[in-house]
């Protein structure tokens, strides 16, 4: 088969169907179950046109790529990050304006963090948001056992020597304090599990809260708990940048700053507020 200008790689076509992400799309390939005009195709990097190619995945025609969506939602504690649930726990599924659009998050929340999760139908812009060549950076409001202090948060900001490696340096500020306890907010571009939760246990400051307010160019801003919005054209093209060559990376913006006592006292009842807080 000649290559011609027209052609794309075919998983990237399959990423761009809404089917899965670029690397989920790999996986189909590599198992046998993406056929191009009746033939099994396995390798990678194997160019087809979209246009005159009849592709099948799992024995159906890849459907026409859908319009890019994009979605932001302020995920509550106590509900898992996907769409499905083998435990059968809460998931954010019913929490999506339109539950047959085929959407999937980008990364993931812990079960009992909260805050900002990005969902798309874009493959490729969901796999250069987690890529740690782009360096997208991600920020957190937490709520710790104990005071960091300023030789704490020097630590931080060198990096840590976890199991899995060291850290890369963190931008960390103080956000407030409590009698025994105290918020701070830290902002990462890298995406290990439970990165920051380590962080902070490794210098002895176990994690009570955690809110994810900003992705890359993306705020949380207002949005209230339980609730998504659909990002604005300027917000979606500044992921798509991602895919530019040589285009500065979707990074940080001077987010909109939550104050942690307010944070606090928006999930509690007015005869808890009247108590002192920790």
């Amino acid at each position: 088969m000649i290559q011609t200008e027209e052609k794309v790689r075919l998983q990237k076509i399959i990423a761009r169907a809404g089917i899965s992400s670029r690397r989920k799309a790999e996986d189909l390939i590599q198992s046998g179950q993406v056929t191009v005009n009746g033939a099994v195709v396995t390798t990678l990097g194997t160019k087809v046109d979209p246009a005159h190619d009849h592709i099948k995945v799992s024995g159906k025609h890849l459907p026409a790529p859908a319009p890019d969506t994009f979605l932001i939602l302020n995920k509550p504690a106590g509900v898992v990050s996907t769409l499905q649930d083998p435990e059968g726990r809460p998931t954010i599924k019913h929490m999506l304006p339109k539950p047959s659009l085929r959407l999937f998050p980008v990364g993931r929340l812990d079960f009992d963090s909260e805050g900002l999760l990005l969902l798309t139908n874009n493959g490729e812009v969901a796999q250069a948001c987690l890529h740690p060549s782009h360096h997208v950076l991600k920020t957190y409001l937490i709520k710790i056992k104990g005071i960091l202090q300023d030789s704490e948060i020097l630590q931080l900001k060198r990096g840590l020597p976890l199991e899995d490696g060291p850290t890369a340096p963190a931008k960390v500020r103080k956000a407030g304090k409590a009698e025994a306890n105290s918020w701070v907010e830290i902002t990462i571009h890298e995406g290990r599990k439970h990165q920051v939760k380590r962080m902070l246990e490794y210098l002895g400051h176990p994690v009570i809260r955690l809110k994810r307010i900003q992705f890359g160019p993306l705020n949380l801003g207002s949005l209230p708990l339980g609730k998504s919005r659909f990002l604005t054209d300027k917000e979606a093209n500044s992921l798509r940048q991602l895919l530019v060559p040589g285009k500065p990376t979707a990074r940080r913006v001077s987010p909109r700053r939550i104050k942690p006592a307010r944070w606090a006292e928006s999930k509690r009842s007015p005869r808890d507020q009247r108590k002192t807080r920790n």
